[in-house]
């Protein structure tokens, strides 16, 4: 994925660019690479192609961080929820007969689900001090 912006500041190898703010953004499962202001959306990205303040640039996301970060953000906690909720009527629900075994279901399931969100939120927080993930500026379009 491309965007094409503007750069606003430069902290060493690093650059904040501001790229247009579109409709996805307030759904984009990449919350941790930009944040959504008045002008636009800041990314931090690396600044390979040694750009300066003001010139409007290329950053590329690389594929696979959107791949893993909707993986991570959906798919694991959507699976903790269904293995949950199975564990919970199947084998937790013989050990408390006095309770319905669909409430034993759905309490395993949410609770589960619950435990996912903060592995996923401390994986997540261990990830973004890497650079892997990071966006790269490309090119220079106009200086």
């Amino acid at each position: 994925m491309e965007e094409i912006g503007v750069v606003k500041e430069i902290h060493g190898s690093t650059a904040l660019v501001v790229v247009r703010k579109q409709g996805v953004c307030d759904k984009c499962s990449a919350g941790s690479v930009c944040r959504v202001t008045g002008e636009g959306a800041e990314i931090e990205a690396l600044n390979s192609a040694q750009a300066r303040k003001g010139d409007t640039v290329r950053v590329f996301f690389r594929p696979y961080t959107y791949l893993k970060g909707s993986l991570l953000v959906y798919g694991v906690p959507g699976l903790a929820l269904i293995l949950g909720a199975v564990i919970g009527k199947e084998y937790v629900a013989g050990f408390l007969p006095q309770i319905d075994p669909e409430i034993v279901s759905a309490m395993c399931g949410f609770g589960l689900l619950a435990a996912a969100f903060m592995l996923v939120k401390l994986f997540i927080r261990r990830i973004e001090a890497g650079k892997k993930f990071t966006p790269i500026i490309e090119e220079i379009i106009t200086p």
